[in-house]
């Protein structure tokens, strides 16, 4: 009896532990679908279109049941592979998919066409063998190819199972024309049902999250300098790793380890067809240079980030560099935020050239005094290198915001920016771009 009492005691202890847990369980739901209502809005669009196709279960008296059978499966199954968030990915799923099971059934009904001309029981499954042994063999071959595998991987998988599964059936199964017709169209209603519903109903574009990912890693940056002129250089007290780290570490840092993102996304806006200012031949690998140079600039920012915070600065040598580093990291975080907000309202703002010509005058500055050997006059040999570096990084980054004002201009010219001669509404430092209306003109300003 206390033995049981005992277990009953443990069980009710661990009531409050199991309620936390769905608790902080539901919050996080909650919060993922406050933070990103999309994803809420997928999720039923997928339910409904699972529901659509399994009608052809549901109702006999509306489908033909001979026709599909257990075929019908197949449209099920189509709509839970294919669906994907945006529209570029399930174009580019249902493509690839729709394409490679009619390649494959075409393939497959012609080799065993091939084999049972033959007349004998011994050659038709050597032929068969050899046909799946080299055809799956230089399919995945070519699933190495590069660009293939970019766009064309998922669809070449798909060719090597349905090729497979249709020639080694059809060795038993006589009515292989038949099973690869129904299995064809079966799969064309379901990528069907899930393009129509992943465009009509509340449609994600894979283009504009791309565009606004590159916009928004350039406003991270902007916040970064512009924490470091403001609330670091000009505090030459400054010497806590946790304060620099506050400042400005978690602006940049999402910004290095984004690559993999961009890439994804710019092979999902390629299947995606003309919608608002992104036409079908849209200049994605414009995004693809812009994000390189901003990632280059995001590693030097990390590496200030580890100078400064290594405290090896003298302040003598700190006060030497600080006007002309202070100005360099303002500016160029105001230039770096306003092409940002260029980017998300498609408009060119014509204050972002002075704010580079001013980080440009500063960076002249901080070179004349490394050149004419103030800095060595003021600090020994040792304590002269910290300096010397974070001056060189300052440098680097001021000609990587060029760069990026660069890029994203050559990018203005090819999507015809309208042209806004007012000057832009100030950012805060926790503030994100709103999205503004497209227009036609344009105008770039290039930064020589």
């Amino acid at each position: 009896m206390a033995m049981k009492n005992q277990e009953n005691v443990g069980i009710l202890k661990k009531f409050p532990e199991a309620s936390n847990k769905m608790y902080s369980f539901g919050s996080n739901v909650k919060k993922i679908a406050k933070e990103d209502p999309r994803k809420l809005i997928h999720s039923i669009k997928v339910g409904l279109a699972i529901a659509l196709v399994s009608l052809f279960y549901y109702f006999e008296p509306l489908f033909d049941y001979e026709g599909f059978g257990v075929s019908s499966m197949w449209a099920v199954l189509t709509v839970v592979v294919v669906f994907e968030f945006s529209v570029g990915a399930t174009l580019g799923k249902g493509v690839n998919r729709g394409l490679a099971t009619f390649l494959a059934g075409s393939l497959g009904v012609a080799v065993h066409r091939l084999a049972t001309f033959t007349g004998s029981d011994k050659l038709q499954p050597i032929i068969l063998g050899l046909s799946v042994f080299s055809i799956a063999a230089v399919a995945t071959f070519l699933r190495f190819v590069p660009k293939l595998k970019a766009r064309y991987d998922y669809g070449i998988l798909i060719f090597i199972l349905t090729f497979s599964m249709i020639s080694v059936s059809g060795y038993r199964d006589p009515v292989v024309l038949d099973k690869a017709i129904t299995r064809v169209t079966t799969i064309l209603i379901g990528g069907a049902a899930a393009i129509m519903f992943n465009v009509i109903i509340y449609p994600v574009w894979a283009g504009e999250d791309l565009h606004n990912l590159i916009a928004t890693n350039i406003e991270d940056l902007g916040i970064s300098l512009e924490g470091y002129g403001t609330q670091y250089f000009k505090k030459i007290d400054v010497k806590s790793e946790e304060e620099v780290e506050r400042i400005s570490l978690k602006e940049y840092k999402c910004v290095v380890y984004s690559k993999a993102s961009e890439e994804n996304l710019v092979n999902f806006a390629k299947w995606e067809p003309h919608h608002g200012k992104f036409r079908y031949r849209h200049p994605w690998g414009q995004y693809l240079k812009i994000g390189d140079i901003v990632r280059e600039c995001a590693i030097k920012i990390n590496a200030l980030n580890s100078d400064l915070t290594s405290c090896n600065m003298t302040q003598e040598g700190r006060k030497i560099i600080q006007e002309p580093c202070t100005k360099m990291s303002i500016e160029c975080g105001s230039a770096l935020k306003e092409i940002a907000m260029s980017m998300k309202t498609m408009t060119i703002y014509p204050t972002i050239d002075s704010h580079i010509l001013k980080a440009k005058s500063s960076s002249e500055k901080l070179r004349s005094i490394i050149r004419n050997g103030d800095l060595i006059e003021e600090l020994e040999l040792q304590k002269l290198l910290p300096s010397t570096r974070i001056a060189s990084l300052m440098l680097d980054i001021v000609s990587n915001s060029i760069e990026i004002v660069n890029s994203v201009n050559q990018l203005a010219t090819l999507m015809k920016f309208k042209i806004l001669s007012s000057k832009p509404k100030r950012l805060g430092s926790k503030s994100r771009i709103p999205s503004g209306n497209i227009g036609e003109a344009h105008l770039v300003v290039n930064v020589e």
